[in-house]
């Protein structure tokens, strides 16, 4: 390095602003979460003047939804990966039943991982709008909800879950799931030993089987 010269900085410098923004509030909310998105910090971390982020987002708001919208593909990403190392199946039940199960391990998995970002996917408007939005779909187009719901569809198919049980499965296994998550990175299940995490896990999953 030349006398002087500071550490390079990985800074915009031309192209799309709009995305070189998100990325810069990705990793203020994986060190922070949602509350370390804000527009002067991002911009910052982008090399941007902050009057730069007001060309594509409104205020701060709009800013936090596309990182929790980006987080949420990461969500998904990880449930993807974590039904992609599944082994063959014996059968098809056995199939479905795997990747039910993975869906809520892989979700776990990211909230242990990652809580800064979990925590900023979830930071959303009070309603579903955005759950089947194609910004928050890992790399095979689904997003975690959309995920579940496939899941479900497959136990069904296979016949492991009755079709009449199907409507409004994926809100009775999500919140089984997501207060996990949430206990364990925010609250009093935040010191478990991570065997103890792992059994936890495997028993509520299959609370939720049982109980569908």
């Amino acid at each position: 390095m030349a006398e002087g010269a500071g550490p390079k900085r990985a800074t915009y410098r031309h192209g799309d602003l709009r995305n070189a923004l998100i990325r810069a509030g990705f990793e203020l909310a994986r060190e922070g979460g949602p509350e370390a998105v804000v527009l002067r910090a991002t911009t910052r971390r982008a090399g941007v003047v902050p009057n730069a982020a007001y060309r594509h987002f409104a205020d701060r708001s709009a800013l936090l939804h596309a990182v929790s919208q980006a987080a949420m593909a990461e969500v998904a990403r990880t449930m993807e990966a974590e039904q992609a190392a599944l082994p063959p199946a014996a059968d098809a039940a056995a199939g479905a039943r795997a990747r039910f199960r993975a869906v809520g391990t892989g979700y776990v998995r990211f909230a242990r991982e990652e809580p800064g970002l979990f925590r900023t996917a979830f930071h959303v408007p009070g309603d579903m709008t955005h759950a089947a939005d194609e910004t928050a779909a890992g790399d095979g187009g689904r997003t975690p909800f959309e995920l579940l719901g496939a899941a479900l569809d497959d136990l069904v198919e296979a016949g492991v879950l009755p079709e009449d049980r199907r409507p409004g499965a994926e809100f009775l296994a999500w919140s089984a799931v997501h207060g996990l998550a949430a206990l364990l990175i925010d609250g009093p299940l935040r010191g478990l030993h991570a065997t103890q995490v792992q059994q936890a896990v495997q028993d509520v999953i299959d609370m939720i089987e049982r109980g569908l």
